[in-house]
């Protein structure tokens, strides 16, 4: 009988191959002490770990085609600078020193002071970064016990097989993927995971969070793995071996036919045109931006350039160059700069070099804006740099996490007064550079005409709307299952905030996960969004959604069944509009 196992599908593709058990023994660090007279010869073996560690990762990197998008070798990149940082080069050493630890225990003992950070951070993409310090420490620790490392060492032949792991690192994905493995399956890990992120920018069917995998999945045996649905499947009987022989083969002639949509225009079967920009990270995600055709990037984050710093933010030059080079890569398509998303559960330190305490609920607490507009020298060095960097190309300025008009307000003077210290410092800058807000509090959005008549353009970002709205976290696995976005009060928000940009004559956005899910595309056309911003993997599945609907029609369907929207009937709606093709 067939077997399933359900995990969490990152990606949308399908793979069917053979299990590769890639079993490895857990590191484990128990507390332990050395004698007085041991310290530099621990502290020389430490350092020796550390520059295997670095040669290990340098090697990784060397083994990644050059045909590979940027994005790609930046996570190797970043665990490289990881091994630079004081972190992991010298806080461990002081614990050696002044604790007599031996290496191993020092460095397990940093690694879980970092760890709580990340713990109580609010942000679910931050959150995930433990991933990284989890992956940096055990390549240290395993260099430290002269630990092999299946990965680079095996000669075996894995072209075609499915990985079966309790996780993975980035270098290992990297190795595994241009080894030609055909699917990811892990026992940890979530959406936002590297292992996650690397999956879906390389386009390989994964399924991660499986519990146990390593124990139910057998080495050898035939799997299909659906990235999508978030299925594995074993004991598979012919008839179902030969349906996804057959669907495999019917998803890749759709890939193909599909990667030729980048560069057509993105309209509907009606000919109403939509706008699909991107979301980004670092400014080397710009160049798969533009592989998929996107318009422009509609949101910018930046708060990797404040993570991982100590005890000093960036000033004006540095977010300047970062920002430029964003904007020359784009060559004229444009940007647009979210000022940094960051509060007090994310370790920010005032100008005073002191940080803020963890709030009692962060979500709730100094974030965004907020905390901007409390401490305005670490806000004004980034808004001076946006604004130079707009003299540059076509360049917006949005602020997350808006709440009331008087926000809006002392963030315009805030401006102008960047604006009249950059005339006096005679530096080029754009003082028509065009402002906007973040809708993503449900305070936000219920006021939305009125914070339209004060801003230039209106992004939605639904993550946190929802979570706002119905009150859940979508992290914790104890009520992530009420994460909805097809919840009555969540369209309605989004609703009343594309009316008020309609209203205004100001264009609105979305730039949260919803706007990269194919599923709701159809019922954000029938609301009246024309401008979708997701991860650029995400664009031509939109976009071949888009290509394929009539908005006139997806306006009138929906426009009928408000009734039945607001009785929560939201999933039989969007069965019924995701019916291919969508009659004119």
């Amino acid at each position: 009988m067939t077997l399933a196992c359900i995990g969490i599908g990152v990606s949308r593709a399908i793979a069917l191959g053979p299990a590769f058990l890639m079993k490895r023994h857990p590191i484990e660090v128990t507390p332990s002490w050395i004698k007085e007279h041991e310290v530099e010869a621990e502290i020389q073996r430490f350092r020796q770990a550390l520059e295997a560690a670095r040669q290990e990762l340098q090697l990784v990197r060397t083994q990644i085609p050059s045909s590979t998008p940027p994005d790609i070798a930046d996570f190797i990149d970043a665990h490289l600078l990881m091994l630079e940082d004081v972190t992991f080069t010298e806080a461990p050493l002081e614990l050696i020193r002044n604790q007599l630890y031996r290496a191993e225990w020092a460095l397990q003992v940093r690694r879980d002071a970092i760890v709580e950070v990340f713990e109580s951070m609010d942000d679910p993409y931050l959150k995930t970064r433990k991933d990284d310090v989890n992956h940096v420490v055990i390549q240290i620790q395993k260099c430290l016990m002269r630990d092999g490392d299946e990965v680079h060492t095996s000669h075996e032949d894995i072209t075609g097989h499915v990985i079966i792991a309790q996780d993975l690192s980035p270098a290992d994905t990297i190795l595994l993927r241009y080894r030609g493995v055909a699917a990811f399956v892990t026992e940890f890990g979530g959406p936002l995971s590297h292992t996650a992120i690397l999956a879906r920018s390389i386009g390989i069917p994964a399924v991660l969070g499986l519990r146990n995998a390593t124990q139910y999945l057998q080495h050898g045996e035939m799997l299909v793995v659906d990235g999508e649905q978030g299925v594995v499947l074993a004991s598979l009987d012919a008839t179902i071996l030969e349906a996804y022989h057959k669907r495999l083969g019917v998803y890749q002639i759709h890939k193909e036919g599909q990667r030729r949509l980048a560069s057509k225009p993105s309209q509907s079967l009606d000919k109403v045109p939509i706008k699909l920009f991107a979301n980004i990270e670092l400014p080397e995600d710009i160049y798969q931006a533009i592989a998929y055709g996107a318009a422009g990037v509609g949101l910018y984050r930046t708060e990797f350039m404040y993570m991982n710093r100590g005890a000093v933010n960036p000033d004006e030059e540095e977010h300047l160059e970062a920002y430029l080079k964003v904007v020359r890569g784009l060559n004229g398509i444009p940007v647009t700069i979210r000022t940094l998303d960051l509060g007090a559960d994310k370790q920010i330190i005032n100008r005073d070099g002191l940080y803020y305490p963890p709030a009692c609920n962060p979500a709730l607490g100094l974030r965004a804006i907020r905390l901007c507009l409390k401490e305005p020298e670490l806000f004004k060095p980034q808004i001076r740099a946006i604004l130079r960097a707009a003299a540059y190309g076509p360049v917006r300025l949005m602020v997350p996490m808006l709440s009331n008009l008087n926000e809006i307000f002392a963030i315009r003077q805030i401006i102008e007064e960047a604006k009249q210290e950059l005339h006096r410092d005679g530096l080029r800058f754009n003082a028509d550079i065009p402002f906007g807000g973040m809708i993503e509090v449900p305070s936000a959005a219920l006021c939305a005409y009125q914070f339209a008549k004060h801003l230039d353009f209106l992004s939605i970002g639904t993550n946190d709307l929802i979570q706002y709205t119905l009150a859940i976290d979508r992290v914790d696995e104890d009520v992530n299952y009420l994460f909805d976005p097809l919840h009555p009060a969540v369209l309605k928000l989004i609703r009343m905030t594309i009316v008020a940009g309609q209203r205004c004559n100001i264009p609105v956005t979305m730039c949260g996960e919803m706007a990269g899910e194919p599923r709701y595309t159809r019922i954000l056309l029938g609301l009246g969004l024309r401008r979708f911003s997701m991860e650029s993997n995400s664009i031509l599945d939109v976009k071949e959604m888009i290509c394929n609907s009539d908005i006139s029609y997806l306006t009138r369907t929906i426009k009928s069944m408000r009734s039945h929207i607001a009785q929560g009937d939201t999933e039989v709606i969007l069965e019924a509009l995701n019916q291919s093709p969508i009659p004119p």
